[in-house]
This record gives C-alpha cells, structure tokens and sequence, in this order.
C-alpha cells in the first residue's frame, strides 16, 4: 500500500518540506508547545531524506542517552510505521540503531552525555548526513551543540539538522537566543497544537489545553502555545517579535537613530526606529553590533547606511560624538542627569507595543527579550531598578528616542 506523505505531515510543515526539497535548507529550529507536531514531523523527514540521500545515514541525539528507547527511537519506528516501511527496516535496542535493508543506511541513536562515544562513532560506507538534536534546550549551549556537529559531520556533500524544543520560559535561555539568530540555511519554524488537524490530538488533549486556558492562561501560553513567558520578572510586557516587511520599511518617515558606544567585552550598539505615536507603537528595524572597531569604520558603517534622521549618542564619551560629527554624522549627545534611565525605561514599557524584526534585529530582539528585574538571591523577590547588564540595543533605542519621551506630556 503506498503512503501519501500529504496524509502525514501536518499542513504548517508543508513549506518546510518543499524548502528542504529545493535543496534550500541546512538546519531546521522547530520548536513550539505540547501537541505541536515538530517531532512526529521531523521523523518524517528524517526517514523521508535517509531515503532520498542513498550515500548518507543519521543519528538522533538527546542529551542523555538513558531517555531515548521510549521518546525519539519509539518516535522514529513510529514514523517507519507510518510510511509503511516496516518491513524494510531492522530495528534493534542493543545496539540501538534502524537499518534500511536495501541500502544498509543506519539511524543511529546517542546521548550526548557520553562525547566519547560521539567521536567514535563509524558508519559502513559514506558518512553522517542528518542529525536531529530532540529537546535541545537540554544541552548544554551552543558550544556543545557545535563540538557535536563537528564530531559527527564528517564527509559527504549532504547535510541537514533537526533542533527541536519547547521554548523555556525565560527569554535569557540560550536556546531562546540561539532561535532569533539568522543564518544562511537556517528556517526557525513555530507551530502550536492549534496548527494541527483536531483528530490527531484528541478530545481529551484538546479539553485539557482548553482547561489550562481558562484556569491559567500564562502557564497555557507557555505550555501549549510555546510562548517565552518569563518568570515573573520580564521588564518589558509589550513586545511583539514580527517581521516588518520591507515596503513599511520604505514608508517610515520619521527615523530615529540612536548609539550606545563599547568596544570588548561590551559591543558598540546602533539601532533605528520609527515611531507610530496614533497607535503608541515602536518598530525597531534596523542594528549593528560591533567589537574592536573604532569611530571611524563605526562612522563609515552608518554613512552606508544613510544620515537621514536624527542620530542620538550616549554623552559618555564626548570625543566619540565629536568623531561622528567631524566625519560628516548629525550626531548628538543624549542629555543624562538623575532620574533619565528610569524616565526612558519606564516610557518603552508604557508603550502599547515594541515590534522588533528579529531577523533585521536579532541582538536588540535577544536583549529586549532577556532582559529581566534582578531578584535577591535570599529571598528570590524581584527587586527595583533597572540591571545594567545586556543592555546596549536597549540603551540605543532609549538614547535614539530621547527626543520623544522627554517632551512635557509625552
């Protein structure tokens, strides 16, 4: 009986599989809450691209390797199942591996808890081709997740990873971060449970998360909607991260720039913004981020990018704005004194909303959604002030609208 994978793959994966199809696609970030699909989806496709790659073999990665009998080797025989490939495959527990037995192409299964047996790892013929890291937020960051990369995609002219997860509830989580970071090759895609079709989850999902819904709509947001929700202690409750399509770029006419000046560890951070005061909404659509780079390439970088609009600087260091402004910058200093972090900070949170491009703004969209209240290490209560810690992006946008916030009125 032949399988249409148009019955399998639910429609919100579809551009997805027609992207990796096209030969467009090196890594795909799926995350999203329960019941969103992004692991039956990805073992579809990784035993739909095994198929298609002949010369190429997988491995499946949890961080502990302990976990994976009942989750993702269980996810992937179901997949086998479900393509109607049972009797084309050998499935064996020790070692825990799926072999296509025409090809003799293996998915592999390993925890990265044992790196010692990631390096080791050998494949009859070609080389490791697909990778699928489940639950990433449970390794250990991005230095870990590239030394795996490194370890096992070693040869062969194809390559393609799968990184899924449920989004932790904090916008400081790595992989939070690490899912706003573009790249060449890279799709992030969302999906929720309402993406997929009803009879795939059931009556009892389905009144559960509804339950949820009613009773406590944050932990709903963060459990079934895949939301970042903070814990309590977000500064800013008002932002939405969208792409903001080039034609309203094109129409902003009063841009505003600001800069907040760093060298290393801390960048020098350029953002420009656009102001909608009839709907209270600030759109941040543009950013540099630089280490090590004097005035000068600064200058030149924003020359490139236009002079239009007032650019804005932080007035601690004076020669910097006078470097600027010799190399043909309008640029000013921002007017600091008692009480003006806190006047601009609390202005950005009154806003109705902050629209941040992540992927025009992918450092400012980190920050802003990072950025937290301190709390006492004792007692866990959230304290006052605003932490000067990751906040460059944030002190750009505050400086490039302090022209705005500190009109009487506004």
């Amino acid at each position: 009986m032949r399988v249409r994978l148009k019955n399998l793959i639910a429609p919100c994966f579809w551009e997805v599989h027609r992207a990796i199809r096209r030969g467009e696609v090196q890594e795909v970030v799926a995350k999203g809450g329960r019941g969103s699909g992004k692991s039956s989806y990805i073992s579809l496709e990784l035993v739909v691209q095994l198929l298609r790659h002949p010369d190429c073999h997988a491995i499946v990665l949890r961080k502990v390797g302990g976990t994976m009998r009942t989750s993702v080797y269980a996810q992937v025989r179901w997949a086998i199942g479900a393509l109607g490939l049972n009797r084309k495959f050998r499935c064996t527990v020790s070692p825990m591996e799926c072999t296509y037995l025409p090809t003799g192409q293996k998915i592999l299964f390993f925890g990265a808890d044992d790196p010692g047996k990631l390096k080791s790892v050998k494949v009859p013929f070609g080389a490791i081709g697909i990778a699928w890291f489940e639950e990433l937020d449970q390794f250990d960051g991005p230095e870990e997740v590239r030394s795996v990369e490194q370890s096992v995609f070693r040869g062969g002219e194809f390559s393609l990873a799968f990184k899924s997860f449920n989004p932790p509830a904090m916008g400081r989580s790595w992989v939070n971060r690490y899912a706003l970071e573009p790249r060449p090759g890279r799709v992030v895609h969302h999906s929720t449970y309402r993406d997929l079709p009803p009879d795939w989850l059931g009556p009892r999902f389905l009144a559960d998360a509804d339950h949820l819904r009613q009773t406590n709509p944050i932990a709903y947001r963060h459990e079934y909607l895949g939301e970042v929700v903070g814990n309590g202690a977000a500064v800013f409750a008002n932002l939405r991260l969208e792409p903001i399509p080039e034609e309203q770029v094109s129409g902003f006419d009063r841009v505003r720039r600001g800069v907040d000046w760093g060298w290393y560890p801390d960048p020098w951070a350029y953002n420009a913004v656009q102001y909608d005061p009839a709907r209270r909404t600030l759109y941040i659509f543009d950013e540099l981020t630089c280490r090590r780079t004097p005035n000068r390439d600064t200058a030149r970088l924003l020359l490139e990018r236009g002079t239009d609009g007032p650019l804005t600087a932080d007035s601690a260091e004076p020669k910097s704005c006078a470097d600027y402004r010799a190399a043909g910058l309008p640029c000013r200093a921002a007017v600091k004194g008692p009480g003006s972090v806190e006047a601009g900070m609390k202005w950005l949170q009154s806003l109705d909303a902050i629209v941040i491009d992540p992927v025009r703004c992918p450092d400012t969209a980190a920050e802003f959604t990072g950025y937290e209240y301190a709390r006492d290490p004792r007692t866990g209560a959230v304290q006052p002030g605003y932490p000067d810690v990751d906040n460059h992006h944030i002190d750009a946008v505050r400086y490039a609208m302090e022209g705005v916030w500190r009109r009487r009125g506004e």
